[in-house]
């Protein structure tokens, strides 16, 4: 069902000093802040030859990084992106076998501007999985 890793996402307490460590550190490509109003994060992200890092900052009050970043105050990864080609078909499957989606179940558009969906991190084995239909 899965296809290729699509991102890792790392929440940061600070994200022009983790952009600005990605690209002058290690050379990455670094893109430019985006806010995502309906998931309560900005994001940049990270171009790599296979994958991509997405950085998380909070956006707003109740922003779910932000209770992230409460518990672990010098940041960590916060979940990981796997692609699938059927988003809704995924989320069947997966409902089938006893998996939970988050939220109210339904696809939201992501920062790629596909749908996606996030799996309850107590089902597999403590990681939060973002699905993104590609």
């Amino acid at each position: 069902m899965i296809g290729r890793l699509n991102h890792v996402a790392i929440a940061v307490p600070d994200l022009q000093a983790a952009a600005a460590q990605y690209e002058t550190t290690l050379g990455a490509k670094v893109g430019l802040p985006q806010d995502e109003p309906d998931h309560g994060v900005t994001v940049v992200f990270i171009e790599l030859p296979n994958t991509k890092i997405e950085l998380l900052f909070p956006l707003g009050e109740g922003s779910p990084i932000e209770t992230f970043l409460d518990k672990n105050p010098s940041g960590g990864i916060h979940h990981i992106c796997y692609e699938v080609d059927d988003i809704l078909a995924a989320r069947a499957q997966l409902q089938s076998q006893g998996a939970r989606v988050l939220g109210s179940g339904e696809p939201k558009i992501g920062a790629h501007g596909k749908p996606v969906l996030f799996l309850h991190p107590k089902d597999f084995t403590g990681c939060l999985i973002e699905l993104e239909q590609v």
